[in-house]
């Protein structure tokens, strides 16, 4: 009995421990990367070229096929034994195996391993990208929850300077000191506050949701996440600039390298199709018996007896074919050429979005620093206003205006801090530091 007590115990802890568990950003990004749809699908691609590389190499393999055929026969019929005619029933059976081996195919058959380590290659970049966006997508999401929850504290913290505003302004107004109406209207405000912070608290919810159902876990009601220590942390980044971080970006980023992949497999393309231009040599070596019980030798030594193996080579020129092997290689040749505009526009598409990146992250910085500025002067203004108030100099709506425009400045504060922050984070990641590595 005590044991059972005990092991419930524990296991309401473990339950207990799960329910309050909040994800780190590090735990967020990695468990969306084991887990998403979309990184799935990539790593299935990923799967599918080692079919493709096996594929290439089993054409290397010589071809080997067995064949068998029986047959009942009556009337006139040729004796596949002797050859000779008679009018009479017998069985008859035949089997054969057959090799082939290509010597020569253009060297297709090298082309095509060669294309399938290339496919292999862009598929894994093309993942390192995917895992990359969805990085991205966690990392916005996972900062949108930080802000509408500091955003939230905001909103609290001065609502509880209103109750005291209200409790100080309730003994004014029964001493005779201030009208009813400024204490109405501190009351009114309260209201407001409290209908903000509802409506924050949904706001928090539903980017808690939206974060939740990005990694697939469907426990909405128990997912939260660390909000505490996360802050402004530059790795250098600000000091480098936009020319360095394109170098860097075309060298790590898998845009390019995906793009410069295509190219290969392009001129690939093209060596296979120029290679159906070429003749074709096929080594092959046949063997067949066949068996008949019209024939009074034993089936072994029909077998023995019948036999035969024939063995040679087989030379294909091609000469006409419809232009078939001349279209597939223009069309391989205009594919190349295709791929390399592609890969020349991923690069200015690449050096506009990270110079987009830079520039955004500079002029959040900029936006940071003057929210700060800003806050510094509403707390001045505010504190002013405060101490008219508490003397009886102001009245509450003033007073209510000044305190709006300080709270609506810590927001905005809020939401320049964060800003700046994952802007900060996208060009770090264009330059290159790995999205699990990012520091916060």
């Amino acid at each position: 009995m005590k044991k059972s007590i005990i092991i419930v115990v524990l296991l309401f802890g473990v339950l207990a421990q799960a329910q309050n568990k909040k994800w780190t950003l590090k735990e967020c990004v990695e468990y969306a990367l084991e887990n998403n749809i979309s990184v799935k699908q990539s790593e299935l691609d990923l799967k599918a070229t080692d079919i493709e590389k096996l594929t290439a190499m089993g054409r290397f393999l010589p071809t080997v096929s067995l064949g068998g055929s029986v047959s009942k026969n009556t009337g006139l019929s040729f004796d596949p034994t002797t050859g000779n005619s008679s009018t009479t029933e017998f069985l008859s059976a035949s089997g054969n195996i057959n090799l082939g081996y290509n010597l020569f195919d253009g060297l297709q058959n090298i082309r095509q391993v060669q294309r399938a380590k290339i496919s292999k290659l862009a598929a894994d970049y093309r993942l390192s990208k995917m895992k990359d966006d969805i990085s991205l997508f966690v990392a916005n999401g996972y900062i949108t929850v930080i802000l509408n929850k500091a955003n939230l504290e905001v909103l609290k913290s001065q609502n509880i300077v209103t109750q005291e505003q209200i409790e100080r302004t309730n003994e004014l107004v029964e001493a005779g000191a201030l009208p009813r109406g400024d204490l109405l209207e501190i009351q009114a405000i309260d209201a407001t506050e409290k209908q903000s912070i509802v409506n924050a608290e949904n706001t928090i919810q539903i980017s808690l949701i939206n974060l939740a159902q990005l990694l697939l876990i469907k426990d909405y009601e128990n997912f939260d996440i660390e909000d505490e220590g996360y802050d402004i942390v530059d790795e250098g980044i600000s000091n480098k600039s936009p020319a360095e971080i394109i170098e860097n970006a075309k060298a790590n980023r898998s845009e390019i390298k995906i793009a410069e992949q295509n190219v290969a497999l392009a001129e690939k393309d093209v060596q296979i199709s120029k290679g159906s231009q070429w003749p074709t040599l096929r080594a092959f070596l046949g063997y067949d018996t066949r068996y008949t019980d019209a024939n009074p030798i034993s089936f072994g030594d029909q077998v023995y007896l019948n036999d035969g193996i024939g063995y040679g080579l087989s030379l294909n020129i091609p000469i006409l074919n419809g232009f078939s092997v001349r279209g597939s290689v223009q069309r391989s040749k205009i594919n190349l050429e295709r791929s390399k505009f592609q890969l020349e526009q991923s690069e200015l598409d690449l050096e506009s979005t990270v110079y987009q990146a830079y520039v955004d992250a500079k002029g959040a910085l900029k936006s940071f620093e003057a929210a700060n500025k800003a806050l510094e002067s509403q707390q001045l203004a505010y504190d002013y206003a405060k101490e008219r108030y508490d003397v009886g100099l102001t009245n509450a709506f003033d007073f209510s205006q000044s305190k709006l425009r300080f709270d609506n400045t810590k927001i905005e504060l809020n939401r320049a801090k964060y800003d700046y922050i994952f802007k900060l984070k996208v060009l770090e990641l264009y330059f290159g530091i790995p999205a699990t590595e990012l520091k916060f």
